[in-house]
Parts: structure tokens; C-alpha cells; sequence
């Protein structure tokens, strides 16, 4: 989204956009629940785990490190990386904020 179509929305509601935006990729949902499964990895396990290059791979978790979905940190010649927790639980409190309060409205 450009720095000028933000203008007039919230910060909270243009940080949610942007880590949905994150999502916009199924390879980017698989690297989650990977993290999900296990507390940390590193980028060779999740090579191994997608069907795709490590050169794919990488742009993926920089998109998930950008949208601060994930965290990494180096590791002699890896990088180790994790959800980063904040980050899930803004996402676990907007589902929840979908789910308490539907929209009311009678539509469709």
C-alpha cells in the first residue's frame, strides 16, 4: 500500500493490513505452521519442508521478518527462526475481535 493511500487510517489498522497482506502467499502460511509446530528452526529445515528453492524460501521469511510475523537470529552460519509472539497475539486478538463481533447487520 502506498505511503499516501495510509494517510487517515489508524496505525493499528494499517499494522493489520500489512501482516495480513504477509499472508498473501500459501508457502507463507505453510512457514508458520512449521513454526507453529516447533519453537525455533533453521532456514535449512524449512527448505526441506517446502517444496521450493532456498532462494524462494528466503524471500518468503523476509516478507513473514518484515511484517514482523517472525523473528530471526544468526547462529553461527544459520539463522534460527521464531514466531514472534507479540505479532500472534495481535493476530489472535483481531480473529477474536471477528469472531465476538460479527456484524450484526442482516446482509446477503
Amino acid at each position: 500500500m502506498g505511503t499516501t493511500k495510509k494517510i487517515g487510517f489508524s496505525e493499528e489498522t494499517i499494522e493489520m493490513a500489512d501482516i495480513m497482506k504477509a499472508f498473501g502467499h500459501p508457502a507463507r502460511f505453510e512457514i508458520v505452521k512449521f513454526l507453529l509446530k516447533s519453537p525455533t528452526c533453521i532456514c535449512g529445515d524449512i527448505v526441506g519442508f517446502l517444496p521450493l528453492s532456498q532462494s524462494t524460501v528466503s524471500q518468503h521469511l523476509t516478507a513473514l521478518k518484515k511484517a514482523k510475523i517472525i523473528k530471526g537470529t544468526i547462529s553461527g552460519n544459520s539463522i534460527c527462526y521464531c514466531l514472534n509472539e507479540n505479532t500472534v497475539q495481535k493476530i489472535r486478538d483481531f480473529i477474536n475481535t471477528l469472531i465476538v463481533n460479527p456484524n450484526s447487520s442482516e446482509c446477503c
